[in-house]
């Protein structure tokens, strides 16, 4: 290795010690274990821009191992990316642009959020599948189009690969032969707690082409396993032996993982490497040099891609020019409005069949809408008849398929919408569970992942327990900047999509396979609103009922029954509780005055209904765990049955009309 090499290895490990230390927190055994690697893949192989971070046709890098920000964050300040030294001295402080793990949208040249170890090589597997995606419709006129043609590389640890969501994503990759993923594994074989291969990670890895690296501190090695990498037409592996926190005095101990050096250790490294003691001092001959290797071997290629994108642009595609829309302005465009759906008035059907009918009318209106199944497609009904099953032999297809992988298929999604695709993914609601960190990252950054849910109540009630949601959809509702509908009919099914589509932002559709007819009183119109009157009372308001799902229609019968034991309900939807919660005040006053007994009525956890309801009686919700059984007969265990919900309600109502009198 050439001495200049050998000095900004050892410049962005101090650097990146100097964060750490200075913040008083971080993981320095990372640092200097895997910055040879980084730095052979940012000098040699990433085609990245500093200057343009956003160029559509960079190579993607997820750093997985997302605890390695420092690490991370030197690289790309060595590399020339919008980073000031001042930011990276706030290492870890509030609203600095350098923060503890890497946050898509807050720094330069970061390309994904990671932290939850797993996710961000789902995420890779995503952001490749979405190239090869678009590489295939792209239709380029020119017979070396290149407006898509990039690496999506993933820097992953012992940790990362011990996660199942890896290996159902790896796995999932290896069937799609995602050519263009190289996993860049540094294997240090240390946990936190302990030495891996003494006791907890011992498995082979997945069926990739699989490249060892013997000495992770030799640049050239790993340059060289990259470049092998590259020309595989499987997707790859690179196992890089590394030693963590390498020339610490700590070094191959978990004990260097996830705290700060003592200054006396940070010191002798500092001796040992050569490198001017004084905190965040960087040499500029270093950066100069790492900086034009970049720019030279990336800027030609860059100038050939440009010139090749202004022909593309100049030729009479419409598909073409909707993609690079698509890709540099984020515009997604699909002509939707509820008023063109003729429905009859004898229509009734299941709403996961409604909601089929839909998005196979969105779908031929626009190429980026995509999406599949945790292989349970023909019983979410998400199925897009019009296309076909995507593969490795047929990469445009739009139905994904992506087997019993809930754990995957979230991260996937989010890889691909990371991408500018407007994704969605399906599987029973009582299964949401197994994708909630992915929905919790889909909402950190704010990705237009829909996420469906069928099969939404104990209204399964032959399958047990193990298939009836109780407490999914409270959950749902409580992750911040997440939209959960549960439409009652297929107008608000309607409505839920006219939001979906118009709105970049994660969403959860919660369906029912439970038949229903079009209520004349619903609107798609207000479901943007969150809740809305669906009955309104004739002569004086007694009390409300809020409903949301197919329980909106027990909630009118049962208005309609009260109202011939003369008491006049007011009737209310609410297929978004989030959305409802940020209408203006007033609104909420006029649709649910705080003075009228107020009801709600949902088949699944009753404890969120509490904001609402008058009292905490007021609520007629499941909390505990279903049975097995007709669905009818579930539902009266349960005490979930219509007639006793209306006497309930009548008995209130009548003993609140009787304490006024008195």
């Amino acid at each position: 290795m050439s001495k200049i090499d050998t000095n900004v290895i050892n410049s962005i490990k101090i650097l990146g010690l100097d964060m750490i230390d200075k913040a008083k927190s971080g993981h320095p055994g990372i640092v200097l274990g895997a910055a040879p690697t980084l730095y052979a893949l940012y000098k040699d192989h990433l085609n990245v821009i500093p200057s343009k971070p956003n160029w559509i046709n960079r190579d993607r890098f997820v750093m997985s191992a997302g605890h390695g920000s420092a690490l991370l964050y030197s690289v790309l300040y060595h590399a020339g990316f919008d980073i000031e030294k001042e930011e990276l001295r706030q290492f870890r402080s509030l609203n600095s642009i350098t923060p503890g793990h890497p946050e898509y949208r807050v720094t330069p040249g970061v390309d994904v959020s990671t932290g939850p170890l797993g996710q961000g090589i789902g995420m890779a597997v995503g952001m490749a599948l979405a190239e090869k995606y678009l590489r295939s419709i792209a239709g380029c006129e020119e017979k070396d189009c290149n407006l898509i043609d990039y690496y999506t590389y993933c820097l992953c640890g012992d940790g990362d690969l011990m996660e199942g969501v890896s290996y159902e994503a790896l796995s999932f990759a290896s069937t799609q032969n995602l050519n263009k993923l190289i996993l860049l594994y540094d294997a240090n074989h240390i946990s936190l707690d302990e030495k891996t291969l003494s006791y907890t990670f011992i498995e082979s890895l997945p069926d990739f082409d699989i490249y060892t690296v013997k000495n992770g501190n030799s640049y050239e090695e790993i340059t060289s396993a990259i470049h092998k990498a590259k020309k595989s037409e499987r997707p790859s592996i690179i196992i890089i032996n590394t030693t963590i926190g390498k020339d610490s005095l700590l070094e191959d101990t978990n004990k260097v993982h996830g705290k700060p050096l003592t200054k006396e250790d940070l010191l002798q490294i500092k001796q040992k490497l050569k490198i001017e003691t004084e905190s965040f001092n960087v040499d500029n001959s270093l950066l100069n040099h790492f900086q034009s290797t970049i720019n030279t071997r990336v800027g030609k290629k860059y100038i050939k891609w440009q010139e090749s994108y202004n022909r593309i642009k100049e030729q009479k595609n419409a598909g073409l020019h909707a993609m690079i829309n698509l890709l540099e302005k984020n515009e997604f465009s699909i002509d939707f409005d509820d008023t063109k759906f003729k429905i009859s008035a004898e229509y009734e059907e299941e709403l996961r069949e409604s909601n089929a009918k839909i998005m196979n009318f969105i779908s031929p209106k626009n190429p980026f809408f995509l999406g599949g199944s945790a292989d349970l497609s023909s019983s979410c009904k998400t199925n897009l008849v019009k296309s076909t099953m995507q593969s490795d032999e047929n990469p445009v297809g739009k139905n994904i398929y992506f087997g019993v992988r809930e754990h995957a298929m979230g991260a996937i999604l989010n890889g691909m919408a990371l991408s500018n695709l407007k994704v969605f993914g399906s599987t029973f609601l009582a299964f949401s569970d197994y994708l909630k960190p992915a929905i919790r990252m889909s909402a950190l950054m704010n990705l237009p992942v829909t996420y469906i849910f069928t099969h939404d109540s104990i209204y399964v009630g032959e399958d047990g327990p193990t298939h009836e949601p109780i407490e999914q959809l409270s959950m749902l509702r409580t992750i911040p900047d997440f939209t959960t509908f549960r439409p009652a009919d297929i107008n608000e099914i309607m409505g839920s999509w006219e939001y979906i589509l118009k709105n970049n932002c994660p969403t959860a559709l919660v369906i029912s396979k439970e038949k229903r007819k079009r209520n004349k009183n619903t609107n798609a119109k207000y479901v943007k609103y969150g809740a809305y009157m669906v009955r309104k009372e004739k002569y004086h308001l007694d009390g409300i009922i809020i409903a949301t799902g197919t329980e909106l229609q027990m909630a009118l019968n049962i208005a309609k029954e009260l109202y011939t034991k003369g008491l006049d309900i007011r009737v209310v939807s609410m297929p978004s509780m989030e959305l409802f919660l940020k209408q203006n005040p007033k609104y909420e006053e006029q649709l649910l005055p705080k003075e009228v007994p107020t009801f709600a009525i949902e088949a699944g956890s009753g404890i969120i209904w509490n904001r609402f309801v008058t009292n905490p009686d007021y609520i007629f919700g499941v909390d505990k765990f279903g049975r097995s059984g007709k669905k009818e007969e579930v539902a009266k265990y349960m005490k979930f049955d219509e007639q006793l919900i209306m006497e309930k309600i009548a008995n209130y109502l009548t003993s609140l009309a009787d304490i006024d009198t008195i």
